[in-house]
């Protein structure tokens, strides 16, 4: 259970470096390009991925190319909602997200919905309705129309990434493998854009990427082996993962940023756990 609380740990501590950057006056694109490199050099050296069997899947290049650019752009973007409308319902929208891929299991792969499912899709986009609808920030004002927007789109973006991952692994494409490409197509995409801009590069923005890409990797690293460590209970490690970080990430942004989400947002934030709740209940009941 240590290394799923370790992913939980990391996956909210990047949302808190996120809700810092600002104040530290981090140069968030240069830091999220070298936390894609040091997360691509992590996968190469942990992960032991075989690019080469990338190679053979012709069809899954278009999947990465479009990974390569979503991951940047949904980071910068979950950036952007962390300081618009605070760590407490971005957390939590981008682990909503994960009802997209479940909505696309029954669209696009073919899957029969069963009734809970259903209504854990309901729950959820009810949940997302909550969050949307007049987001505060710390100061207890209303954050306006943007950190709205920023909120969707971190919850689109989120979930179309997991819908391309599974794209991948549907055409026999190894995890290490798209993960390690993925990485190095975002990273050399970001950098692209900071040269073109001439950025001028600085050294605690190098520190920041360093330590945003060890708490990124982290994240997925600890989550891969929590799920080795439990494969009988595949729906232990995604509940667990799933709740533990909008309740951690409720916990920090209250707590340590004095973020004060209205009732409305808070009551999304329980229908998001009774949604992913009612997802895998019956699971567990079996």
């Amino acid at each position: 259970m240590l290394t799923l609380i370790i992913s939980i740990a990391c996956s909210v501590a990047v949302s808190i470096l996120l809700k810092l950057a600002r104040r530290h006056r981090l140069h968030i694109g240069q830091a999220i390009a070298v936390n894609y490199a040091v997360a691509a050099g992590l996968c190469l050296l942990l992960l032991q991925p075989h690019p080469a069997q990338l190679l053979d899947q012709n069809s899954s290049w278009f999947v990465l190319v479009a990974l390569g650019i979503l991951l940047p752009t949904v980071f910068l973007a979950m950036a952007a909602a962390v300081r618009h409308a605070g760590i407490v319902l971005s957390d939590a929208a981008q682990r909503l997200s994960l009802f997209l891929p479940l909505l696309a299991s029954f669209l696009i792969f073919g899957q029969a919905p069963t009734p809970a499912s259903l209504i854990g899709i309901v729950l959820a986009f009810s949940a997302l309705g909550c969050l949307l609808a007049r987001p505060q920030t710390s100061a207890g004002t209303v954050a306006g129309p943007s950190a709205a927007a920023l909120l969707l789109a971190v919850w689109l973006g989120y979930g179309c990434i997991d819908i391309l991952f599974k794209l991948l692994a549907k055409s026999g494409a190894g995890f290490g493998a798209s993960l390690f490409a993925a990485f190095v197509l975002a990273g050399a995409l970001m950098l692209a854009g900071l040269l073109a801009a001439r950025t001028r590069w600085q050294t605690r923005n190098l520190a920041a990427g360093l330590l945003l890409g060890l708490l990124n990797f982290g994240n997925i690293y600890f989550y891969i082996r929590a799920h080795q460590l439990f494969p009988d209970n595949p729906t232990l490690v995604f509940t667990a993962m799933n709740i533990g970080v909008i309740v951690l990430g409720t916990l920090a942004g209250m707590a340590f940023f004095r973020e004060r989400p209205s009732r409305l947002n808070l009551a999304g934030v329980a229908l998001a756990i009774t949604a992913i709740t009612a997802l895998v209940l019956p699971v567990w009941t079996t």
